[in-house]
């Protein structure tokens, strides 16, 4: 127990204690406490005190319980000297991050050099009309009702502000599994259930979306398309039956997060249209560059007005001098191009993989999107092995709610040499558990 630095004689002060542990490192990302029990007795407490102290912890994100085992440490714990990040040893060829290849961001220095913004004071509009009107002929184009809008800080930061609007901490949120490692974060920060709903390679499979629904789950959220760990994506046969499904749950919110945008390579499909209460998120991070922090939060009239009147009394808006550029950038001719590129350039690498696994007995789907999702029997000896030969991948242990075990790959750099040598290394790792073919 000494090493997990446990103490207190009252829930409140047990929770405090595991949360400096967790602040300091002593207790790390993903990290098993001991059972109730085991953590009552040393303390000498009841087991009722230490069960109030994990409670008060779960709601804040800190630590996840999982059926029939022990709370562990949430993979990102809402602390800042806790929050993790891939490690990616010097040397080691970098799959682990998710992020873009810096190589296919547009350049902002020669829109910032024409920038002329007004100056922005006090009192004014919170959105610039010009990128306003971009996002309505992007969301139009995808039959996104775009008459209500709001600028937010990042999908996430328009993904939180919808639900604050419209959810209470308690509620059941029906989320992909596996799923966004972010999201899930964010979810349990903010007090709400998770409700983990299977999904396949065209996203949230309809009857366990309808058992979640059943069980009260109060909003859905979920990625249109390029799902980050899988590259699920939605087509119109399977929007078609989601929509069905929710029809039967007016009342529950749908939140869309679209997170690759214009590099994403396959069309948008929306379940929002004729919904009561929705929001729908437009990130340009990954296409036109993380440091970028902008979103277009679409949603029903009442959705937005709350989250513009919860900014007004807070931030009060996102930045205009950040706003102008994304507005230049993002309506330049010459961008667009370069991103229609770059979508073309994501996708001929994930293939790539795909190919050289599926040559390998390994096959693997992704149909869209920067990451590839491969089964595995475990995780952590899979990513040692490959990190020995000098390939960094993330676990999905972060990603996952109840699904099976499985690594996630970032294809983003990914030349068309490394794809070979990359399927040889996995097919290699696998080897030792006898598993040679995932699906």
């Amino acid at each position: 127990m000494a090493q997990y630095r446990i103490a207190g004689a009252s829930g409140q002060e047990i929770a405090a204690s595991i949360e400096r542990a967790i602040e300091r490192g002593a207790l790390a990302p993903g990290e098993a406490l001991p059972s109730v029990r085991a953590i009552g007795r040393e303390l000498g407490v009841s087991p009722t005190t230490v069960s109030a102290a994990l409670g008060d912890l779960r709601s804040r994100g800190l630590v996840v319980t999982h059926e029939r085992s022990r709370s562990q440490v949430s993979w990102r714990p809402p602390l800042g000297g806790a929050l993790q990040r891939p490690s990616v040893p010097a040397g080691a060829r970098d799959l682990a991050s998710g992020n873009p290849d810096p190589v296919l961001l547009p350049d902002p220095t020669p829109f910032l050099r024409r920038l002329e913004p007004p100056t922005q004071l006090y009192g004014g509009e919170p959105a610039v009309p010009e990128l306003l009107a971009l996002a309505e002929a992007e969301l139009g184009a995808t039959d996104i009702d775009s008459k209500a809008l709001a600028i937010t800080s990042g999908a996430l930061d328009g993904i939180e502000r919808a639900l604050g609007a419209n959810t209470k901490p308690g509620d059941l949120v029906a989320v992909e599994d596996p799923g966004f490692a972010g999201l899930f974060d964010l979810l349990r920060a903010l007090g709400l259930a998770l409700r983990p709903v299977p999904i396949d390679s065209c996203g949230m499979r309809p009857d366990e979306l309808a058992t979640a629904l059943a069980e009260g789950a109060t909003a859905v959220v979920l990625n249109p398309r390029g799902q980050n760990p899988t590259g699920a994506s939605l087509d119109g046969k399977r929007a078609g039956e989601l929509r069905a499904v929710l029809a039967q749950a007016p009342a529950t919110m749908v939140v869309e997060d679209d997170h690759l945008g214009p590099i994403a390579g396959v069309p948008r499909v929306t379940l929002t249209a004729g919904r009561e209460r929705w929001a729908s998120t437009l990130s340009l991070a990954k296409s036109l560059g993380p440091d970028l922090r902008l979103a277009v939060l679409a949603g029903d009239a009442q959705t937005i007005s709350r989250v513009r009147g919860r900014q007004a009394v807070g931030p009060q808006w996102v930045s205009h001098l950040l706003q102008h550029l994304v507005a230049a950038m993002w309506g330049d001719k010459r961008v667009g191009a370069a991103l229609e590129r770059a979508a073309s350039t994501y996708r001929d690498r994930r293939e790539r993989l795909l190919a050289a696994l599926a040559e390998r007995g390994i096959e693997v789907v992704a149909p869209a999107g920067i990451a590839v999702w491969i089964p595995v029997p475990e995780e952590a000896p899979v990513v040692q092995a490959l990190l020995a030969r000098g390939w960094a991948a993330m676990p999905g242990a972060p990603f996952r709610l109840q699904s099976p075990r499985a690594i996630r790959v970032t294809t983003s750099t990914l030349t068309a040499a490394e794809a070979d040598d990359l399927a040889e290394a996995i097919r290699v790792a696998l080897q030792p558990s006898g598993a040679t073919r995932t699906a």
